[in-house]
């Protein structure tokens, strides 16, 4: 939901506050009040968070973190779950927001979980998509509660080649090679 007319910076969008806990992206310069997480996400993205924290530092990993993309205006989205690089963390350490800013390293990964609803759809795998691959995020992955399965998208040459994993289907994913987790393990996150 579109919050206002005026179109924001991204300057104005990083001193913006109005009193609220409301949570925002900006999409184009236009500030998007951000709907509550299902409890069915939250358990797929702290299921994720828990078992990436097994293959590398818990400082690499982050939720309710911004990143800079690019858009035909200024744009900032706030994926699911983050997974930094060491040079992303750094730039990162003791700045006064956690946004990924356009001069900073992109993260290695990022995952969005799919809210219900054609409109959500719509941004995870077409906007999104574009925005991340631009950015130069290595991974990303599309986790779909609706559909039972998860996309992984792997940056090639600036676009993203995907896989597409359903059921016992085993993730491959060339930035956490040693991972042996299927499809229904992340889907069923939210049932154990």
């Amino acid at each position: 939901m579109v919050i206002t007319n005026k179109r924001f910076t991204l300057a104005e969008y990083l001193v913006y506050e109005d009193g609220t806990d409301k949570r925002y992206e900006l999409v184009n310069g236009e500030l998007v009040e951000m709907p509550s997480e299902s409890d069915l996400n939250n358990a797929i993205a702290i299921f994720l968070l828990l078992t990436f924290a097994r293959f590398i530092p818990g400082r690499l990993l982050r939720r309710g973190t911004e990143v800079v993309v690019s858009g035909f205006r200024a744009t900032s989205r706030v994926p699911d779950l983050m997974v930094l690089t060491e040079e992303s963390a750094s730039a990162l350490a003791g700045t006064p927001r956690s946004i990924i800013l356009p001069d900073m390293p992109p993260p290695m990964l990022v995952v969005e979980i799919v809210s219900p609803g054609k409109e959500n759809e719509n941004r995870d795998y077409r906007y999104k998509r574009s925005e991340y691959a631009a950015r130069g995020i290595a991974e990303y992955w599309i986790v779909n509660p609706e559909q039972a399965q998860v996309v992984v998208l792997v940056l090639v040459d600036g676009l993203y080649e995907e896989a597409i994993y359903r059921g016992d289907d085993l993730l491959v994913s060339p930035t956490f090679a040693a991972l042996q987790l299927t499809a229904k393990q992340v889907l069923q996150a939210g049932e154990a």
